[in-house]
């Protein structure tokens, strides 16, 4: 999945790249069955309030309905087809099951068009199987990580997303987590076997604000070219730096505020994530 550059007749093009997109498979629309409306909400909650903000606009999507279960176990499946997804940096792999139903999951990096995959505990340690993480080798590398047996993939399910399977004691397992973190997994959780695909996904470049836009992401202007009445960052003679805490225009922390809301789930993290430099 290389990515593709442009002739610099253009200063928006000359720093572009994006994927070639030739792993995909041609001509080939998206199953209307497995698809939905997708309502754009532009930032705003069930009350009508913006709670995003720099949010609107952008091309119009269709929802995928993507299987994070993988339920349909002792069943081959074969790959029809590799599709885009707008909805997420992943690409989709399209099953066709020997019953005849058809269901999106995420495509694995080297899984192609005619290879069979199948899900449950009977099935092989090869990409693309879903697995309980009880029949899965120590050392193997997964994605799509349940956190609960049965409520589906929840962890690692991002572009070039990979997870390593580290040991195993008991009724739970450990698993290195891309970001670095080591968590306490229910071995009767499944997980994909294999790396999501779609490598390149981190090194592309926009190049443009047109394409920013067209994603659905409206203009975001600085605090510190702002008046003082309009942002805690404005004011000052001429370019003043910030100093101090990050805010929000309504004061509140905006950078190094902690906002995780679920410390029960710290029990289950055996090493915390790498810090980002």
């Amino acid at each position: 999945m290389p990515l593709r550059k442009f002739k610099a007749y253009t200063p928006v093009r000359r720093y572009r790249q994006i994927s070639t997109f030739e792993e995909l498979t041609k001509n080939k629309k998206p199953e209307k069955a497995l698809t939905e409306a997708k309502r754009q909400q532009s930032g705003r909650n069930a009350q009508g309030r913006v709670t995003t903000r720099h949010r609107g606009g952008g091309e119009k999507r269709r929802w995928r309905s993507v299987d994070f279960k993988r339920d349909k176990d002792g069943i081959v499946a074969r790959v029809s087809a590799i599709e885009y997804d707008p909805n997420r940096s992943a690409r989709l792999a399209l099953l066709v099951y020997r019953d005849g139903e058809k269901r999106y999951i995420l495509a694995p990096d080297g899984l192609k068009v005619g290879d069979t995959v199948m899900s449950g505990a009977d099935a092989e340690a090869r990409v693309g199987n879903a697995i309980p993480i009880e029949n899965i080798p120590t050392g193997t590398t997964v994605h799509a990580v349940e956190l609960e047996p049965g409520k589906g993939a929840q962890m690692v399910r991002s572009a070039g997303g990979a997870a390593q399977l580290i040991a195993k004691e008991g009724q739970y397992a450990q698993v290195r987590l891309p970001s670095g973190q080591i968590r306490i997994v229910h071995v009767r959780c499944r997980a994909t076997v294999g790396q999501v695909g779609n490598l390149d996904h981190e090194n592309r470049k926009i190049g443009g604000a047109g394409h920013i836009r067209r994603m659905g992401r409206r203009p975001q202007v600085r605090g510190v070219v702002m008046s003082p009445r309009d942002h805690p960052h404005g004011g000052g003679e001429a370019k003043s730096p910030v100093g101090g805490q990050a805010q929000t225009p309504w004061g509140k922390p905006a950078m190094g505020l902690k906002t995780r809301k679920a410390p029960r789930t710290e029990r289950f993290v055996i090493r915390p994530a790498k810090k980002r430099k």
